[in-house]
C-alpha cells in the first residue's frame, strides 16, 4: 500500500520544502489510476488549486474541489481520481509533536469555549477565510521561486497556518482538535486501528501510523484487545465480510478488496477455515433461509 508521505518525501519531481519531519509541497497528481489505497503516519493540510479529487473510507465519502481546503489526519484511504481537468493542491504535513510546541510555544488559546466539538472524522473541512486564503497565495509564491526559504521562515509559515485556525472562530472543530493532541503524547491506538482494520497494510504499517515501535505496539495492542494484532485484524474483517455478503450486491472478489484480504483465495480460505463454509455457500444459504 503507498505510503504517500514517505513517497513524496523520497520523490524528485515533486516541488516540496522540508523541514526535519514536516513536508510542504505542491503537487500535482502523477497517478494514472481512477482509485489508489494510499496511507499516511502523519496528518497533512491539502488546499486544492485546480481540479478535483475524492477520498474515501469505509463509512465516509468527501470530494475536495478547487479553492477547498481539508484536513486529513494519519491513517489509509481510497483516493478517487477525476481526469476532467488538470490537478493541483497544495498539501503541509504537520507530525502531532509540532502541533504541541507550537501550541505550547505560541501560547495559544482558543477564541471560543471548545468543549464538545470533539471531531473523530477522519477528514475534517477548514472554513477558508480571508486570511487563510491570503496564507495559501502567500505559500504558493515560495514555490515559484529558485531559491528554497529558510528553515526558520518555513517553521514560522507553518505556525502561522497553525495559529490561524486556533484563534480564530472559523475552524472550532479543528481547533478543537488540535488541543486535543496536548493530552494524548501518542496518537490513539484503539481510534486508529477501528477507522483503519479494513485497509490492507502491515503490521510494521500500523505501527508506525499508530506512532509506536512493533515490540510496543504488539504489547500495547494485546494489553487492549486481549489478542494480537493478526488474530485481531481478521476478526474484525471477516465480521465485516459477512455483513457484506448479507447485505450487499458486491461479488466475492469485490467484497475481498473492501475487506483488507490479498487475494479472493486468501479470503475463501480464511473464511471457510473460521465459519467452516466458503463465502459463496454463505450467501446462497443465506438467500435460502
Amino acid at each position: 500500500m503507498l505510503n504517500v508521505y514517505e513517497t513524496i518525501r523520497s520523490g524528485l519531481h515533486y516541488n516540496k520544502f522540508e523541514v526535519g519531519d514536516l513536508l510542504f509541497v505542491e503537487y500535482a497528481c502523477p497517478i494514472e489510476e481512477d482509485k489508489l489505497d494510499v496511507w499516511t503516519p502523519c496528518d497533512y493540510m491539502l488546499h486544492v488549486l485546480t481540479g478535483k479529487k475524492g477520498w474515501r473510507t469505509s463509512n465516509h465519502h468527501w470530494t475536495a474541489k478547487a479553492g477547498e481546503t481539508f484536513y486529513v489526519k494519519k491513517g489509509a484511504f481510497t483516493i478517487e481520481q477525476f481526469f476532467e481537468e488538470e490537478f493541483c493542491m497544495l498539501l503541509f504535513f504537520i507530525t502531532d509533536d509540532f502541533i504541541r510546541d507550537s501550541i505550547k510555544q505560541l501560547s495559544a488559546r482558543p477564541a471560543t469555549p471548545l468543549k464538545h466539538l470533539a471531531d473523530n472524522s477522519p477528514v475534517i473541512e477548514v472554513n477558508n477565510d480571508i486570511t487563510l486564503n491570503a496564507y495559501f497565495q502567500s505559500m504558493l509564491s515560495y514555490f515559484s521561486k529558485r531559491e528554497k526559504p529558510s528553515d526558520e521562515l518555513l517553521i514560522l509559515k507553518l505556525r502561522e497556518l497553525l495559529l490561524n485556525v486556533l484563534q480564530t472562530q472559523a475552524n472550532p472543530q479543528l481547533a478543537s482538535y488540535f488541543y486535543s493532541l496536548q493530552n494524548d503524547s501518542r496518537p490513539s491506538l484503539k481510534g486508529i486501528m477501528q477507522d483503519n482494520f479494513l485497509f490492507n497494510l502491515s503490521i510494521e504499517e500500523y505501527a508506525s501510523m499508530c506512532g509506536r515501535s512493533i515490540s510496543s505496539f504488539k504489547r500495547e495492542f494485546k494489553k487492549l484487545f486481549r489478542m494480537s494484532p493478526g488474530s485481531w485484524l481478521r476478526k474484525r474483517r471477516l465480521e465485516y465480510a459477512t455483513s457484506l455478503l448479507a447485505s450487499s450486491d458486491l461479488n466475492i472478489s469485490e467484497i475481498c478488496l473492501q475487506c483488507g484480504f490479498e487475494n479472493p483465495a486468501h479470503f475463501s480460505r480464511i473464511f471457510k477455515e473460521e465459519l467452516n463454509i466458503t463465502p459463496s455457500a454463505y450467501r446462497k444459504q443465506l438467500y435460502q433461509s
